[in-house]
């Protein structure tokens, strides 16, 4: 077991990783629980595959506590994150009677928790919410630190708000239901967190990394809370990303979500998988600019290679040129005016914010990568 504080001023939180957690959730959220005894009906919001997998067992412990859930189920995939699927929820909320003292329970990956985070975000000005993250991209990654968001036609994540979980409830037992390649997926931000500030700790998962994905406990449990300590830190000394050191976590991200938009926002190519790609690219551009050597960015591409993650751009078959995938980054959310900051490495474990790249090489470096 590990309980890892997010020190914020006057809303400091906690997440707690624990095996069988979900199970008992009526004792590990009890404090959050509270206002809905008396009949009143306890909201979660799940997709489809969590619905069917967990919703009997929380009924049970729940139902035993002399609680009820209610349930808002949505379907898989992004384009759950909509405005219209944020208002129906909004409305479900409000026909419960929610108040701002309540919390909903948002069980499922970083879709749900997303959605349920912006949607408390606004509901009466702001209630309360808990995060019970199923996947490992969630529980290592956008279940903590507030960051929630819905998609637009402009793009992803563009419309949203910080807004902090009550608590975080990671089971890491769920993880056995996950298909592989999400798991893969999730992997990726694990990896994420040692390329950007912990050298160590990337080559521990250089070490490591198949035990974590074949899911050994003490293995598991190490690079969750390595990673979820590592977040809280950075997020408990810049909750909104004013300085560098949250943009830090972006890691990958601006490369990834180019090739998301390329690709459709579709399972062709999942978040965790252009994440992965992206921090490749990410390491290859910064040997280019002679930041790191060309052994560091190979070591970068060997070890998201050997998680069996994209690690090659021309390996995708997309039929666009780097021109167009730079257009795509000129819509990302962290572009200031007319510049786009890269996060790139000064070494493997030393991320840094770049605020004088030319769009004109990486669409240069990009072109010989497709071809690559």
């Amino acid at each position: 077991m590990a309980v890892i504080p997010v020190a914020l001023a006057g809303r400091a939180y906690d997440v707690v990783i624990e095996e069988g957690l979900l199970a008992r959730l009526a004792v590990a959220a009890a404090p959050f629980l509270k206002g809905y005894a008396g009949g009143r009906r306890v909201p979660f919001v799940a997709d489809t595959n969590t619905h069917r997998l967990y919703a009997d067992r929380l009924n049970a412990d729940l139902a035993a506590a002399g609680l009820t859930a209610e349930w808002f189920v949505v379907e898989p995939g992004e384009e759950a994150k909509s405005w219209r699927v944020l208002e129906q929820l909004c409305d479900w909320l409000l026909a419960l009677g929610v108040t701002r003292k309540d919390h909903v329970f948002a069980l499922g990956g970083g879709v749900v928790g997303d959605l349920v985070g912006f949607a408390c975000a606004i509901a009466k000005r702001g209630c309360g919410f808990v995060q019970l993250p199923t996947t490992l991209l969630a529980q290592v990654d956008s279940s903590v630190g507030g960051k929630t968001a819905i998609n637009t036609r402009a793009g992803k994540n563009l419309i949203g708000a910080f807004h902090q979980p009550a608590q975080v409830l990671i089971d890491p037992l769920v993880l056995g239901t996950l298909p592989d390649r999400e798991m893969r997926a999730g992997y990726a931000e694990v990896l994420k967190y040692g390329l950007l500030g912990d050298a160590a700790f990337f080559a521990w998962l250089e070490a490591n990394g198949n035990k974590v994905l074949a899911r050994e406990p003490a293995a598991l449990e190490h690079a969750i809370a390595t990673s979820i300590a590592m977040k809280a830190q950075i997020v408990a000394a810049d909750e909104r990303e004013t300085e560098d050191l949250r943009a830090l976590l972006n890691l990958g991200h601006t490369f990834g979500h180019a090739l998301e938009a390329e690709t459709g926002f579709s399972d062709r190519l999942l978040h965790g998988e252009a994440v992965a790609l992206g921090m490749v690219l990410a390491a290859k551009y910064s040997a280019r600019r002679g930041e790191i050597s060309a052994a560091d960015a190979t070591r970068a591409e060997a070890a998201i290679a050997a998680a069996g993650l994209p690690a090659r751009l021309a390996a995708l078959g997309l039929t666009c040129d780097g021109a167009a995938l730079v257009d795509h980054m000129r819509h990302d959310k962290k572009a200031e005016g007319t510049t786009l900051p890269f996060l790139l490495l000064r070494a493997l474990g030393e991320a840094y914010v770049a605020r004088d790249v030319d769009l004109t090489d990486i669409a240069a470096f990009l072109d010989a990568e497709l071809t690559a």
